[in-house]
């Protein structure tokens, strides 16, 4: 089964959640939604949508994304992630940038975690990080549990 993970991310997380997904999926191609471009997205049988969250909200790429093969998407059997460093407010989070009908066509639709590096972040974003969490310094809360579970899901 071929599998497309399409991931947009600012700092990596999705993308490093998305590699750690197409490690435990056979068949998988990684697909960088900022590089555009076309994508025939008719020859996978699995897609994956996943981006990091800013604000509470995905990124443009992903939302374009989405908006445009939504039809297709709805055929095939569907995941959808997003990256961020609070995991509290998961299913607002999945109901206000995912389409409700794509959301509803999903197998899996999950929170798997994030990555803040203050070196990569910039003065804006670490000083809401740090008025927000008390968080400063590097933190990694990727979910290996959580992304074993939606990979289970996904192929229940």
């Amino acid at each position: 089964m071929k599998t497309l993970i399409a991931y947009a991310t600012k700092h990596g997380a999705a993308l490093e959640i998305a590699r750690q997904i197409a490690g435990k999926t056979d068949g998988s191609v990684l697909y960088d939604l900022k590089q555009g471009g076309l994508l025939s997205i008719d020859e996978f049988d699995c897609i994956i949508v996943g981006s990091s969250v800013y604000a509470g909200m995905i990124r443009k790429e992903a939302k374009a994304f989405l908006s445009q093969n939504a039809d297709l998407l709805r055929s095939k059997r569907l995941g959808l992630f997003y990256s961020g460093m609070d995991p509290s407010r998961e299913k607002d989070t999945l109901e206000a940038n995912f389409p409700a009908d794509i959301l509803q066509a999903a197998k899996s639709a999950r929170f798997l975690g994030g990555i803040f590096d203050p070196e990569k972040a910039g003065f804006l974003e670490r000083l809401i990080m740090k008025a927000a969490s008390k968080q400063t310094g590097y933190a990694n809360n990727i979910d290996a549990a959580k992304i074993e579970l939606f990979i289970e899901e996904l192929w229940a």
